[in-house]
């Protein structure tokens, strides 16, 4: 049941940023509407979706850079318009910000690293994407910049490898506050191993 339910938001946003971006003749300027508008219309159709308590969030964002690699964009391009829309889409549909925030920004990082695209740039750029979408929202920045550093950088370290080492510095180097955000965590993760 779970399943086909993540398969079918999966495969539904797919199918709408596909569509929406067809024809497109600036992908990185349509992409934040598109998927904006096609989580909005996707969780408007199915409020099974949020009651199962799936991971909407991750479903939308692979959704959106699988439709966005079918029609041979470029992903990294894509990545801060597609963490955008979707941060934004969720919002307007009722999810908290953290948890939009959250589920896009990992997602982001985990497809990056799938599709074999530069992570901490993809990091960076989702980072980007969500704090402007919570701008644009009218949410809270300062608190998405740290919800969306964090997801990054938990998500890298999930990965494991190099990645974790190649997100941080991409983060520190492109998201002002990140390095004080990264090493709070870190100080934080040891206290409570103590």
């Amino acid at each position: 049941m779970v399943f086909s339910l993540i398969s079918r938001l999966v495969n539904g946003v797919k199918g709408g940023v596909t569509a929406g971006l067809k024809g497109a003749a600036d992908i990185s300027s349509s992409v934040v509407k598109v998927v904006e508008d096609t989580t909005v219309s996707v969780l408007k159709e199915s409020t099974e979706f949020v009651k199962e308590g799936l991971d909407v969030p991750a479903s939308v964002v692979k959704g959106a850079l699988t439709g966005v690699g079918e029609i041979g964009a470029s992903v990294i391009n894509a990545i801060k318009g597609v963490v955008n829309g979707t941060v934004q889409g969720l919002m307007k549909s009722n999810v908290d910000q953290k948890t939009a925030i959250r589920g896009a920004v990992d997602q982001a990082v985990h497809s990056a690293k799938e599709l074999g695209v530069n992570v901490g740039e993809a990091a960076v750029e989702a980072v980007k994407g969500s704090v402007e979408a919570v701008k644009q929202v009218g949410g809270d920045t300062v608190s998405a910049t740290k919800t969306s550093v964090l997801a990054a950088y938990n998500a890298a370290k999930d990965i494991g490898g190099n990645t974790l080492n190649t997100v941080r510095e991409s983060l520190i180097s492109g998201i002002e506050g990140a390095k004080k955000i990264i090493d709070a965590a870190k100080s934080s993760e040891k206290q409570d191993k103590k």
